[in-house]
């Protein structure tokens, strides 16, 4: 049975929230910030995500069983902004698609690339039923066209459950031109900081797996004690299997991991396990994702640990990346897709997630990541 379809517009929109579709166990609010900014609530059983579907499709803050997810900022609601680091305080947003990463010297483009605040040209709310049960989506879209450039589109979809506190991110760009385009993309989904929570991960934590950056982005300031804390961690970074401030992770942390190995399932499985036992939760199928970014930042104005962050490249901007051979081509009237499961586990749930990675580790599975 095809999925059945409510087309949103802005004038539905009012500062006064107001629920609009329930159905699959789960439902749709939709309200406006202060600062203008339309916003979808879609709620379950466990939580809710606050997303908002004419910017970006960003994911503002996600929240299940009373649990926030989501990095600490003092941006109480997204404000309009040219860049995402207007507006820096959500729990996610779509990192590219052209350009990605920190620009470099010989890079013009912004942040992060065009996409993260990107204006969306529609929105709709999808209800259905699929093999795994009733879901609840929001998609959006945009038709991306620069004369003399690229024309692309872009359709980011979060999709929830009704009894799950995980949920779905899938984003598909399509290629307008009959011209090959340019493909940078990374799911920057920014976690929450949790002093004194264990990383675990389908790899181990030496040099050469756990690879610290230690090229200084320009909106980074570093002193000479950063620069030999760098150069440390890039010897040995078995400290960093566990979230501290030890680690002063002041400005910040970028770690690439390498040789990730797959679980039984043939994804990638990764978790920030807290103190008390719950966790936060990334998979990915490697096929789509030929790299895995961690950002760990807390200071006085943001806290944050990125903690899994699937991407087709790295962060060091396009010039670099593309020196690397990290920039993928998509050709005329191709179409590329992206998912990410990500959220959240209880204790009594954490457990067997965590089994199942360790037991990637030990498995003869070959290398998943490309050695960059």
């Amino acid at each position: 049975m095809p999925p059945i379809t409510l087309q949103l517009h802005k004038s539905f929109f009012r500062a006064q929230p107001l629920e609009i579709i329930h159905a699959a166990g789960c439902s749709a609010e939709i309200f406006i910030y202060d600062t203008g900014i339309e916003a979808v609530k879609l709620k379950n059983q466990r939580g809710y995500l606050i997303i908002l579907p004419y910017y970006g499709q960003i994911i503002w803050q996600a929240v299940f069983d009373g649990v926030d997810l989501t990095m600490q900022s003092h941006f109480r609601a997204p404000r309009p902004a040219s860049d995402i680091v207007g507006t820096y305080g959500c729990f996610m947003f779509h990192s590219g698609l052209l350009r990605n990463g920190n620009p470099g010297a010989e890079d013009t483009h912004a942040l992060h690339g065009e996409m993260p605040v990107a204006p969306m040209d529609s929105a709709r709310i999808e209800t259905g039923i699929d093999d795994e049960g009733p879901w609840l989506a929001l998609v959006s879209e945009r038709e991306y066209l620069m004369g003399f450039g690229d024309h692309y589109r872009a359709q980011p979809r979060v999709t929830m459950r009704p009894d799950s506190a995980q949920f779905e991110i899938r984003m598909e760009v399509e290629n307008l031109s009959q011209n090959p385009m340019e493909l940078m993309y990374m799911c920057h989904a920014n976690f929450a900081y949790v002093e004194g929570a264990e990383l675990i991960q389908p790899t181990s934590f030496t040099a050469a797996d756990t690879v610290i950056r230690t090229s200084i982005p320009g909106l980074v300031k570093a002193d000479e004690a950063y620069l030999q804390r760098l150069a440390r961690l890039a010897r040995d970074p078995r400290d960093t299997a566990v979230v501290s401030a030890a680690l002063q992770p002041d400005p910040e942390l970028v770690f690439s991991l390498k040789n990730l190995r797959t679980a039984a399932d043939g994804r990638v499985h990764t978790l920030l396990r807290r103190p008390g036992g719950d966790a936060f939760m990334v998979q990915y199928d490697p096929a789509e994702f030929s790299h895995l970014l961690r950002w760990i930042l807390a200071n006085a104005m943001q806290k944050v640990c990125a903690f899994a962050m699937p991407a087709t490249c790295g962060v060091e901007g396009y010039h670099a990346e593309q020196r690397a051979g990290n920039v993928r081509t998509l050709a005329g009237g191709d179409s590329a897709q992206f998912t990410v499961k990500l959220g959240y586990l209880t204790a009594q749930e954490t457990p067997a997630e965590a089994a199942r990675i360790h037991a990637s580790c030990v498995a003869p599975h070959a290398s998943t990541m490309k050695d960059v």
